[in-house]
């Protein structure tokens, strides 16, 4: 959309745009892998994720694998919540500016068809991901409560599903960039306006 209106300020919502989304979908993917990490010592009934064939590479699957998600690690699944209402576009998460940049920038060309099919589009992404949201707040867990010792590969070396300092001060800087982008908006768009000058110039 950011593209097809060509002007300077779309560009810069346009590389806004890029640069935030990057920045979630990463945060997601190592959040993602942090959940599925710390599974490993959960055990559950339901044959579904039990046979999965890349268990052992990839134990996040299914949705419905975060399943009551939050009783296991409350943190873990507020970081991916914050990440998800980035991409539903909640203020004041980054999300939302980035939105609200490349909206502004067709409806000011009058670009409106363009608008309405963002925002349906937007409304579609959004069920989806608040579906992910209800997984792992109000659906009841598929994993035992409490960790079966006897029977996990990992029960004697509990450290190697504890994420690592680095790990998770990654998670955390992602996070606050995605919370705390209105708090520190003017380097970020300079250097997006910038880009976006050096663009068009071209």
């Amino acid at each position: 959309m950011a593209l097809i209106v060509h002007t300077v300020e779309s560009y810069q919502a346009f590389f806004f745009y890029l640069m935030q989304y990057i920045v979630t979908n990463l945060n997601a993917f190592f959040i993602i892998i942090a959940i599925g990490f710390s599974l490993y010592l959960y055990h559950t009934d339901v044959s579904e994720y039990n046979n999965l064939s890349e268990k052992n590479n990839s134990p996040i699957q299914l949705i419905s694998q975060f399943k009551g998600y939050f009783t296991i690690n409350p943190a873990l699944a507020l970081c991916l919540v914050i990440t998800m209402f980035s991409f539903v576009g909640l203020p004041p998460l980054v999300g939302f500016f980035a939105k609200q940049m490349v909206l502004t920038t067709a409806l000011d060309n009058n670009k409106i068809i363009l608008v309405l099919v963002g925002i349906i589009t937007s409304v579609v992404g959004a069920v989806y991901y608040l579906t992910v949201i209800k997984t792992i707040y109000f659906e009841e867990s598929d994993y035992f409560n409490n960790l079966d010792y006897k029977e996990s590969l990992f029960a004697k070396e509990v450290s190697i599903v504890s994420l690592s300092n680095l790990y998770s001060i990654t998670i955390s800087v992602l996070n606050l960039a995605i919370l705390s982008f209105i708090l520190i908006p003017n380097e970020i768009l300079n250097l997006c306006n910038l880009l976006s000058v050096i663009n068009f110039s071209v």
